[in-house]
């Protein structure tokens, strides 16, 4: 958040430069709804020091988000879009992906609950996907209170590299 808010604002299309991922949908609204507090309190301290407040705009994207809500998303990008692993695949699948370019950090919590399963295997599709879609590869930043086993977690959020179309491990 303070990088964020630091940063100069970028474009209206380059705004989406953090994604939260959550394998929990409850989690999400969570986080969402966490986010606030802190957000207000920057901008709180903010005006108290005589600096400009930051515009941090976030959003959520589940397979809930109603389609009005979609198309907004579109037209004005959040800094921060907070989905699922598989409403980011639906993302990634369709001209949403273009909301994505821009992204610098991705963060995958519940990282344990995901890494080494089939749900998982899905997301590390979407992650080296959202690699060839964003500007640049993002940082992939792992949320858990149980990370283990270390190698495995390693290993799903490492990823692999992706050259002229194929992918190695």
């Amino acid at each position: 958040l303070d990088r964020l808010g630091a940063e100069p604002l970028p474009p209206a299309r380059a705004r989406c430069r953090l994604l939260y991922v959550s394998p929990l949908k409850a989690l999400a609204y969570d986080i969402e709804r966490n986010l606030r507090a802190p957000l207000a309190g920057i901008t709180r301290e903010a005006a108290r020091l005589g600096l400009p407040a930051p515009t941090l705009v976030t959003a959520m994207r589940t397979g809930d988000t109603p389609p009005e809500e979609r198309r907004a998303m579109l037209r004005h990008p959040p800094d921060i879009l907070i989905t699922t692993p598989e409403s980011l695949y639906l993302l990634l699948t369709s001209s949403a992906r273009e909301i994505l370019a821009p992204v610098r950090w991705v963060i995958v919590d519940e990282v344990h609950a995901v890494a080494g399963t089939k749900r998982g295997a899905h997301l590390a599709l979407s992650l080296e996907r959202l690699e060839e879609a964003a500007l640049a590869p993002p940082q992939r930043i792992g949320l858990s209170a149980t990370q283990r086993p270390l190698e495995v977690i390693a290993r799903f959020l490492g990823g692999g590299t992706i050259v002229r179309g194929a992918w190695h491990p």
